[in-house]
C-alpha cells in the first residue's frame, strides 16, 4: 500500500511475519562483529555520521540485530555507545537515557508502528542530536517488483528521500542524504 501523504510504501499489518519467524530471519544473516564485509558496510552510514560528532559522545545502536558490530566500530572510535535490539539486546534501561547521536543501520523497514518508533527514537536524542538511517531508499515504484529489497518478508515499511523529508518536517528536524540509502536528521 502507498501513503498518499509521506509517500511510504507499506505491508498491511495482516501480510507481517510471526515473531518467530522474524527472529529466525535476522539470526540467518551473516553479520558477525569482526565481519570485514559487514563492517564496510556499515561504515556507509558511519563514515557520513562520524565527523559531526565528537570523540567521547554518548550514542544509541538501536535494532543492532544479533552482531552489534556498528557499535563495536563506534566505542573502537571512541564513543560511549548502547545498545538496544528488541530480539537479541531488549534492554528497556538503554530506552530511559538521552543520546547524543542515535543509529538505526538496517532497522526502519522492519518497524510496525513507523510514527511510534521515529518518536521514539527523537525522544531518546539531546537538543542537537543526530538519528542516522540507513535503509534502502524507494525512489523509484517503477522497479518495486525485481527490488531485492522487498523480498525479504520482514522488511514491511519502505521509505523514499521523499519520505524522509516528510519525516524530517513531521518531526520538526532538518535531515541531510548525504549518501545513497542514508538519512541524517539533526533535533533542534
Amino acid at each position: 500500500m502507498l501513503c498518499a501523504e509521506c509517500d511510504l510504501v507499506f505491508v498491511p499489518p495482516p501480510f507481517h511475519v510471526d515473531t518467530d519467524s522474524e527472529r529466525e530471519r535476522y539470526l540467518s544473516h551473516n553479520n558477525q562483529i569482526w565481519d570485514r564485509s559487514y563492517r564496510q558496510f556499515l561504515g556507509k552510514l558511519w563514515r557520513e555520521l562520524y565527523p559531526k560528532l565528537a570523540v567521547g559522545m554518548s550514542g544509541l545502536d538501536f535494532g543492532a540485530g544479533p552482531g552489534p558490530a556498528l557499535a563495536a566500530m563506534m566505542s573502537e572510535d571512541g564513543f560511549d555507545v548502547a545498545i538496544y535490539d528488541p530480539f537479541f539486546q531488549p534492554d528497556a534501561e538503554a530506552l530511559q537515557r538521552k543520546y547524543d547521536f542515535i543509529t538505526c543501520t538496517e532497522t526502519v523497514e522492519h518497524f510496525k508502528r513507523p510514527r511510534d518508533e521515529f518518536n521514539l527514537l527523537i525522544s531518546l536524542l539531546r537538543p542537537g542530536g543526530w538519528l542516522g538511517i540507513m535503509t534502502g531508499m524507494l525512489d523509484n515504484r517503477d522497479g518495486f517488483h525485481g527490488w531485492y529489497y522487498h523480498l525479504d518478508p520482514t522488511h514491511i515499511v519502505f521509505y523514499s528521500t521523499t519520505t524522509m523529508r516528510w519525516v524530517s518536517e513531521w518531526l520538526g528536524c532538518t535531515v541531510e542524504m548525504p549518501a545513497k540509502n542514508v538519512a541524517l536528521f539533526r533535533k533542534p
